[in-house]
C-alpha cells in the first residue's frame, strides 16, 4: 500500500459505483453545497456591503464559482468530498492514483457540463424558472444515462478529464458480504 495514495494496487482495477449510488452521492453533494454557497454569499455580501440581491450579481457569481473551484479541487485532490465519503466513492485518475490539483481542477471545469447546456437552452428560449428547472432535470437524467454508453460506465466528463469514480474497499467488502449472504440462503 502506498502511503501517498492510500490505495492498494488492486484499487486501480475497481469498477465504477452503480449509477444509482453515484446519483445519490450527487444529490447529497447538492444538499451540502447549499450551505457552502449560502456562507459564501453571506461572506461576499458582507465584504462588498451589497444591500440588494441583484447588485454585484456578476461579482457574486464569480466569487461563488471561485469558492466551488477551491472546494472541489481541494477535496478531489484528497480523494473524496464529504458526500463521496458518505456514499463510499473515491475519485482517482485512470491509473487509480490520487488526482493532482491540476487534474482535479480540470475535472471541476468539465463537470459544469451537468449545468451549462440546459442553462444555455433556457436562456436561448427565455424559459421561466419552472421550465428552466424541467430542462435542467431532463438534461441531468440524460447526461447520467449517457454514462451507460461508456465502456467502463464512467461519466463522460470523467473520461475527458482522465479521472474515474471507484468504490472504496469497505463498500466492495460490504457488496461481497451481501452477495455471499444471498448465495447461502
Amino acid at each position: 500500500m502506498s502511503f501517498q495514495s492510500g490505495l492498494t494496487s488492486s484499487q486501480a482495477d475497481l469498477p465504477a459505483p452503480s449509477l444509482k449510488r453515484r446519483m445519490a452521492c450527487w444529490l447529497y453533494e447538492g444538499l451540502l453545497l447549499f450551505a457552502v454557497i449560502f456562507i459564501a454569499g453571506y461572506l461576499f455580501s458582507s465584504l462588498s456591503q451589497t444591500r440588494y440581491a441583484l447588485d454585484n450579481r456578476h461579482g457574486l457569481q464569480a466569487f461563488i464559482f471561485l469558492i466551488l473551484a477551491i472546494y472541489f479541487t481541494w477535496f478531489w485532490h484528497k480523494g473524496q468530498t464529504l458526500a463521496m465519503k458518505t456514499w463510499q466513492i473515491r475519485v482517482v485518475d485512470i491509473h487509480g492514483l490520487p488526482l493532482t490539483q491540476q487534474r482535479a481542477f480540470i475535472r471541476f471545469l468539465l463537470s459544469w457540463i451537468w449545468f451549462i447546456p440546459p442553462l444555455i437552452v433556457s436562456n436561448f428560449f427565455s424559459y421561466s424558472g419552472l421550465s428552466s428547472l424541467l430542462v435542467l432535470m431532463l438534461w441531468i437524467w440524460v447526461w447520467a444515462l449517457l454514462s451507460k454508453l461508456q465502456k467502463l460506465d464512467h461519466f463522460w466528463h470523467d473520461v475527458w478529464a482522465g479521472t474515474r469514480l471507484v468504490r472504496t474497499e469497505s463498500q466492495l467488502s460490504d457488496d461481497l458480504n451481501h452477495e455471499h449472504a444471498k448465495k447461502s440462503q
